[in-house]
């Protein structure tokens, strides 16, 4: 193989079997800090989620993803944070029947609702296979769905600062790791500079002794997921089954960013409704067995800008990975002995590069801010989302449950609503100027 990256690699398979099943791990360690995330915050409100059972449904998650969709999208599917409020709301049940409940006796009503929130994406998706991609992307031109993508890594930004505020010296070593390979590398080492900034900082620390293996010893080797089953009542589904409803606009919005990364309308082919049935069954799937929604996740689309391998057969090596590491509870006690610095400053990188796969797809697409109406559907999309992000979101309450829709998830109504209210909208999906190399979001 000629080892100088002149441009994307779609099939992977070009580079040898050592190097793809290297660039797979890349992905695993992208994914695995935030998959493993959810369940420690959930955990927290007293809800026992399991990362071994998070971990599996991620991977198994992410291979049926990719069966719907035509193994055409890299995308890989991990724990969503959309869902937090969720789970905080039905741990605080304490009337009726929950009044006497233990946090795990509530978990598999909260699993419940999360069923029927993945069931809710196939009517969704059904919606859109009916209207079709051209009248439904009508509602999403590159004014809106620019913005949004662009929140997507804003929003994920105060999380990689806290993380890496831990140990600055450490973040930053794991900052300068990519930069230095991404920039200056060769060969393999170009490609894989995320796994670079992870291993190398993580190396410093175990010299330095910042890292407690006090876990891993006490970890067994081998060992099944706990699987909890679904349970099913009304108040709890009132909590979690809407936020499907918001979960689904960061759905478009990843697959958007994921569209405007690889340069190729998925969204057309092989269609947002097939993405958003995976993205459901997915998470109906977790749900039913004993992990959280998963969604589409931003920090592997960053790999993909890094990388510039596209193959969506490096996505399903990661899911094999998780797959096989899920039946590990040491290998997960030693992932979890990462400093958080360091994965804060992988993040750093990561987070920014999906903001500037937004920007890229406002400028691509020649929108245009002169125009008042362009500029107040963008302003209400970033001030939306970042305000009601450290906000909290907006919480209404359903039946006696509170349901809340997170930032991005406002920004995102928001701006399709005055997208379809406002004058002006002179975005032809298929017709306008930029739009016809891929017929979606544009020029790439």
């Amino acid at each position: 193989m000629n080892e100088k990256i002149s441009g994307p690699i779609r099939d992977a398979r070009t580079l040898g079997v050592p190097k793809m099943l290297l660039l797979g791990l890349q992905h695993m360690f992208a994914m695995f800090g935030a998959t493993v995330l959810v369940p420690i915050i959930v955990s927290g409100y007293g809800l026992p989620l399991s990362i071994q059972t998070t971990l599996l449904f991620a991977g198994i998650g992410t291979l049926l993803f990719h069966a719907c969709t035509k193994c055409k999208v890299p995308a890989f599917l991990g724990s969503s944070f959309a869902y937090l409020g969720g789970f905080a709301a039905v741990a605080e049940l304490n009337s009726g029947k929950y009044a006497d409940m233990t946090g795990a006796e509530k978990l598999p009503y909260a699993l419940g609702g999360v069923v029927i929130a993945g069931l809710l994406y196939l009517v969704l998706a059904l919606l859109f296979k009916v209207v079709g991609p051209y009248k439904v992307m009508r509602y999403f031109p590159p004014v809106v769905t620019g913005p949004i993508i662009i929140l997507i890594g804003l929003i994920l930004a105060p999380t990689a600062v806290t993380n890496s505020a831990a140990c600055w010296p450490l973040a930053l070593l794991a900052i300068a790791v990519i930069i230095v390979f991404n920039i200056w590398g060769k060969g393999m080492l170009k490609i894989i500079p995320i796994l670079l900034g992870v291993v190398i900082p993580y190396v410093v620390a175990l010299v330095t002794r910042q890292v407690d293996f006090t876990a891993v010893g006490e970890a067994a080797t081998l060992g099944l997921q706990p699987f909890v089953l679904a349970k099913f009542d009304l108040s709890a589904i009132l909590v979690m089954a809407p936020i499907a409803i918001a979960a689904m606009m960061e759905h478009v919005g990843d697959i958007s960013a994921i569209s405007a990364t690889v340069g190729e309308n998925f969204l057309e082919d092989p269609g947002l409704h097939r993405t958003l049935v995976g993205d459901g069954l997915a998470t109906a799937l977790a749900g039913l067995f004993g992990g959280p929604a998963n969604t589409t996740y931003g920090e592997n689309t960053g790999v993909l800008v890094l990388s510039r391998v596209y193959d969506p057969k490096v996505v399903r090596l990661a899911a094999l990975y998780a797959v096989i590491l899920s039946f590990s509870p040491k290998f997960a006690a030693v992932i979890n002995s990462i400093p958080t610095a360091i994965i804060g400053g992988v993040s750093f990188v990561l987070y920014g590069m999906i903001s500037a796969v937004g920007v890229r797809n406002v400028v691509e697409n020649q929108v245009d801010f002169t125009r008042s109406r362009n500029l107040l559907i963008a302003a209400v999309i970033l001030v939306s989302g970042l305000g009601f992000n450290s906000y909290g979101g907006l919480t209404f309450t359903v039946a006696g449950a509170n349901v809340t829709l997170t930032g991005l998830a406002i920004a995102a109504i928001a701006g399709v609503a005055l997208n379809a209210i406002l004058p002006g909208n002179d975005f032809q999906f298929g017709k306008s100027a930029n739009s016809d190399s891929s017929a979606s979001l544009g020029k790439y």
